[in-house]
């Protein structure tokens, strides 16, 4: 007899839905979390004002449908971000306003852009969302890496300098830290590329008024003493006909386990027997993204009187992508900002207060000199998270989903997989870990029946 049907690690989006599902199924279900608090990779803070802000995942855009139903569901609200007037683009000392899609590049540069855009999107309409490593030409496409491909098709320094801003905004990584193949995955999963970096009508759209944490928050809530907290998991031994999850504190038994946490981290558990040695090296190629995020909080949203929507793209600085971020009753204005791949690995061995002002200092020179006087700096470094070891997600380099991608989501014996890696559509993000927490109980689902 075991103790539990399923046991679930990790309280991110991923786990508690899928613990939602198995519960209302009737199921025994207990979820074992690390931190002292659920929402993985979800994660509220306060501006000195009491204004509540997005240190973490934040934004859900109109095609994220499984996400937007269950703040729905839950009793959340939404609201639009910020997208009126003009946007800016700081290259080589020149700020240009812009609208959002004109990118505020040479006439030459932005031709260049928006070409290899099409030439990926058209690449990435082949590319299969369930199996990737099996679409047409997989293995050449597996081969190179973006930057390759980006070089190879274009000559134009100054297109290259944006898609060089660009792909770490999406990523959290550079262009030559992941395969052709996974970009192109990762693209067509989120609706391609327009849809991946657009405000309005795009990825960006919309907020959770008072946070997104709230989602897993209240989740946790509908389940009470089924999720447990401060108890990080080191050992899975499958036993007979049963699973015995060993965590700080004690061990629990099911019939069932899904491991809900990215696969980087989920590779540094103990396994008996040891997992197959396909899976255990995709976990080691899978590295999470590279990023601090920044919320910077001024008296006013003084941009918006200069006509600036506060989207900007830097390709100058450490400081490349700014959103504004201000909360929808006025009370203040934010600016998010954000160091993202290398920018962000040279940033983490700066101080504080030079990070602080490397970020005064590039919003001034997209936003005039009203930008160097917040009233509240607020960062938070994913890298050093213990339990999560960077954002947004994690990433495929060369030659890794050919030759263990398969490896991904496949379950092992009594063992299953979730998270928002393992998603076929909007991979990486919270609509993708929703998606993955329900497909991951209806495949446990399937097995206990």
């Amino acid at each position: 007899m075991t103790d539990r049907d399923v046991i679930i690690v990790g309280a991110g989006l991923a786990g508690l839905t899928a613990a939602t599902a198995l519960h209302a199924a009737g199921r025994g279900v207990t979820v074992l979390e690390a931190r002292d608090r659920v929402a993985g990779r979800n994660f509220g803070g306060r501006l000195s004002n009491g204004t509540p802000v997005d240190m973490g995942g934040q934004w859900i855009g109109p095609t994220q449908t499984e996400v937007l139903k269950l703040v729905t569901d839950l009793g959340l609200e939404t609201y639009r971000t910020h997208d009126e007037g003009a946007a800016v683009t700081l290259h080589r000392g020149v700020l240009t306003r812009h609208t959002g899609r004109e990118l505020g590049l040479s006439e030459d540069a932005a031709s260049e852009v928006v070409r290899l855009q099409v030439a990926a999107e058209s690449l990435a309409e082949r590319i299969s969302l369930s199996s990737p490593w099996l679409s047409p030409e997989a293995e050449a496409l597996d081969r190179r890496t973006l930057d390759e491909w980006l070089r190879a098709n274009t000559e134009n320094a100054e297109a290259l300098e944006f898609w060089a801003t660009q792909v770490p905004a999406l990523f959290s990584a550079e262009a030559s830290e992941m395969s052709l193949l996974h970009f192109l995955f990762y693209i067509k999963s989120g609706g391609m590329l327009s849809t991946l970096t657009g405000t309005t009508g795009g990825a960006q759209e919309m907020c959770v008024r008072g946070g997104a944490h709230q989602i897993s928050e209240r989740l946790a809530a509908r389940l009470a003493d089924a999720v447990r907290l401060s108890c990080p998991v080191r050992k899975i031994s499958q036993v007979g006909n049963e699973v015995r999850v060993h965590f700080d504190g004690g061990q629990f038994s099911a019939q069932r386990v899904i491991v809900a946490m990215p696969p980087t981290l989920a590779g540094r558990l103990t396994y008996e027997p040891a997992i197959p040695g396909s899976r255990d090296a995709l976990t080691q190629q899978m590295p999470m993204g590279s990023v601090i995020k920044v919320q910077v909080a001024y008296e006013t949203a003084f941009w918006r009187k200069a006509g600036l929507s506060g989207l900007a793209f830097n390709l100058d600085d450490e400081v490349s992508v700014t959103l504004d971020t201000s909360p929808p009753d006025g009370s203040c204005g934010v600016l998010v900002a954000f160091f993202e791949g290398a920018h962000a690995r040279r940033a983490v061995r700066m101080s504080l207060e030079e990070r602080r002002a490397v970020v005064a200092r590039s919003l001034v020179k997209l936003f005039g000199s009203d930008a160097a006087f917040p009233f509240d700096y607020l960062e938070q470094n994913w890298m050093d998270e213990e339990y999560t070891r960077g954002c947004y997600g994690g990433r495929l380099g060369a030659g890794v989903w050919t030759q263990y991608g398969a490896a991904l989501a496949e379950p092992i014996g009594r063992l299953h997989w979730a998270g928002a890696e393992t998603s076929d559509v909007w991979n990486g993000y919270m609509d993708g870990a929703v998606r993955s927490g329900h497909r991951v109980a209806e495949e446990v689902l399937a097995q206990l029946e």
